[in-house]
């Protein structure tokens, strides 16, 4: 539960922390990035195998896939994960925490935009198969899902340190941030909708966006609303 308007923040880390954690994200993001443009054969190699792997499973057990589906298209689906951050944003404003809660607001809707258009510029083809348990629509690289995930779950931790939460309930949410963003990941590639490396793009791209915005709030606002 959000604290009063009146109640304190917890002071913040120094933004050095997060911004280097944020280029330690970006880098490798960048690297992925480069080789999945180039169509580099290793990679491309690597994701056929684990693809084709998970899709012979799901083919071969509809009770597993059907319940993949739910948690993918229901549970983990970025629209719901949208909804959370939103009820959130509003939360938090009515508290008159209105700096938190558009910073909230603006790194969500950074995340959407900047997946977007990654989308398009890369136009990475989806797996296509004979007999697909599963569709879905754009491009692949990175993916909508993942990168979601991360963004909402990454958010979810900066505001309980922020707001000083006990550390029995940030290690909790930890644990189920970490289920929640490998475990959409996972349906991912097992209905045969991304490949692999969708997903690490996805993972990567959203928690270097997460690091660097609360860096930059750690910056401009310290402990200030």
């Amino acid at each position: 539960m959000l604290p009063a308007p009146t109640a304190p923040l917890a002071p913040p880390s120094s933004p050095r922390r997060p911004l280097r954690l944020a280029l330690l994200l970006f880098l490798p993001f960048l690297v992925l990035l480069a080789l999945v443009a180039a169509h580099w054969a290793p990679v491309l190699a690597f994701d056929r195998t684990i693809a084709t792997s998970l899709h012979r499973t799901a083919v071969t057990a509809p009770g597993l896939t059907s319940v993949n589906k739910v948690f993918s298209d229901w549970v983990w689906d970025p629209w719901t994960l949208r909804a959370l951050l939103a009820v959130t944003v509003v939360l938090l404003v009515r508290r008159g925490q209105w700096v938190v809660g558009c910073w909230v607001a603006v790194t969500a809707a950074a995340g959407t935009a900047l997946q977007q258009v990654l989308k398009v510029l890369v136009g990475r083809p989806r797996p296509e198969w004979p007999d697909p348990v599963d569709s879905a629509h754009y491009a692949a690289f990175p993916s909508g899902h993942a990168m979601t995930a991360a963004v909402a779950g990454g958010l979810a931790l900066w505001l309980l340190r922020l707001y000083g939460a006990h550390r029995r309930w940030r290690w909790a949410a930890a644990a189920l941030v970490t289920v929640s963003v490998a475990g959409v990941g996972l349906t991912r590639v097992y209905l045969g909708v991304h490949w692999a490396t969708d997903v690490a793009g996805g993972w990567l791209l959203g928690a270097a966006l997460v690091a660097a915005a609360a860096a930059g709030y750690a910056r401009r606002y310290g402990t200030r609303r």
